[in-house]
């Protein structure tokens, strides 16, 4: 990945990210992320194994991210906008906008499926517990990674009143505040 500048993580430069036989490639230069491109094709052939063009992207995350053109055996790599990997959404601004709302989404219909769940008689505590372990752990996966804007951070924290209006069966035009809410739900 071109323009992301040095992946640091206590004080060391990372240059790949390896998960099973997911790996993903970081380079402040595109020459050398041709180079590391290269080097790994080359090592991968000594032990009989070939890297899928078609599955091979390239992704600069940049504020002006220019298309990237990074070669294996005289074919070129797609530049993509975003992609997936590990779960997660990644876009070329390295904004975590999309994830947020794909995680909302998901979230939503979770929630909406278990309404009766979350909006029974059960005791209050009971029920925060299980928004908490049903819902939020699906919101918030991969949120380790993720740089959190004021948007981003608007979009979560209105989700999040969004579950407890639908659990207390608090409509909107109902006038409670947020403030009122969350004292309900303590």
């Amino acid at each position: 990945m071109e323009g992301l500048g040095d992946l640091k993580i206590s004080r060391q430069i990372i240059h790949t990210v390896k998960y099973a036989d997911d790996l993903a490639l970081l380079a402040k230069e595109k020459k050398v992320l041709q180079d590391m491109i290269d080097k790994l094709t080359e090592i991968g052939r000594c032990y009989g194994m070939e890297m899928n063009v078609e599955k091979t992207k390239i992704i600069r995350i940049s504020r002006q991210p220019l298309p990237v053109k990074i070669m294996i055996d005289q074919k070129q790599l797609e530049n993509v906008e975003s992609f997936k990997y590990l779960c997660s959404i990644l876009t070329n601004d390295g904004s975590c906008a999309c994830e947020i709302k794909c995680r909302i989404a998901i979230d939503k219909a979770a929630f909406s499926k278990n309404r009766t769940l979350f909006t029974s008689t059960l005791d209050l505590e009971l029920r925060k517990k299980l928004v908490k372990y049903y819902v939020w752990s699906i919101a918030l996966y991969g949120a380790e990674t993720w740089t959190l804007r004021a948007v981003d951070q608007k979009h979560l924290e209105s989700f999040e009143m969004w579950c407890w209006r639908r659990m207390e069966k608090i409509s909107w035009t109902d006038h409670v505040r947020n403030e009122e809410l969350l004292l309900r739900v303590k």
